[in-house]
């Protein structure tokens, strides 16, 4: 870093360095630093959106360049998140090993086999369900007319469902199944109904619309059959939504 070269500090001696210079070069000395140690292409909290900014997918921060996202890398809000998520993984594996902590059936942790009704009300107790097969299921693309936003229209159909059962549904991340090798651009959409298995569906990972007229599951008890609509945010939300400061929908 050059000190002598400043205005107001004389040749050969190094003036005080400004708050913005010394900022930048502690930015700069981060990212050789973190060059040193990440390979970007082999990070999984990596990712660069449509619009050309990075994100970090662990702590939810977007960067307008890779020397952003590698200096972030090494602060202390990106490690402390990655000791949490290890501390949690340590919990939920059992100590070492992989295999612990996940449903041999689904292949997902046992928390959210959990969550769709694994358990008969008592936390870690698992029910002995006999599995029927997979339910028959269509997908249809949509689009709104008015505001141009793309969504998916899901069709199952559970003809041996129970009477007192209602399927459930979640969005979950690829980092958290042990199904398929973790991909960056797809998320998981899970439904979960007894008797039979819990299928999975691939999205585009992309950010949903979550407003009640927007994004909705329909349970029909005389059909037996469940619809689930999920509307993505376009472009120009989820830019805004990037934006530092600004607010986006709910």
């Amino acid at each position: 870093m050059d000190y002598q070269n400043r205005a107001g500090s004389k040749f050969g001696g190094g003036g005080v360095a400004s708050f913005s210079s010394s900022n930048a070069d502690r930015r700069e000395r981060l990212r050789k630093l973190a060059l040193e140690t990440i390979d970007l292409d082999k990070d999984p909290y990596f990712f660069k959106n449509h619009v050309g900014s990075f994100e970090c997918r662990l702590c939810l921060t977007v960067h307008q360049n890779d020397g952003s996202y590698l200096a972030h890398t090494q602060g202390k809000k990106h490690q402390t998140n990655l000791a949490r998520r290890a501390a949690r993984e340590q919990r939920e594996g059992g100590g070492g090993n992989r295999h612990a902590g996940i449903d041999p059936v689904t292949g997902l942790p046992t928390s959210v086999v959990a969550s769709f009704g694994g358990g008969n009300g008592a936390a870690g107790v698992k029910r002995n369900a006999v599995k029927i097969g997979r339910p028959g299921y269509k997908i249809t693309k949509i689009r709104d007319p008015v505001t141009r936003q793309q969504g998916l229209l899901f069709q199952l159909q559970y003809p041996d469902a129970g009477v007192d059962m209602t399927p459930k549904w979640q969005v979950m991340n690829a980092y958290a199944q042990r199904v398929e090798d973790p991909d960056k651009n797809f998320q998981y959409l899970l439904v979960a109904a007894e008797p039979y298995e819990t299928v999975g569906f691939k999205i585009p990972v992309r950010e949903l619309d979550k407003r009640e007229e927007r994004q909705f599951c329909f349970w029909d008890p005389d059909a037996k059959e469940f619809w689930i609509q999920v509307m993505f945010m376009t472009e120009r939300e989820e830019r805004f939504n990037a934006a530092p400061g600004l607010g986006g929908r709910k």
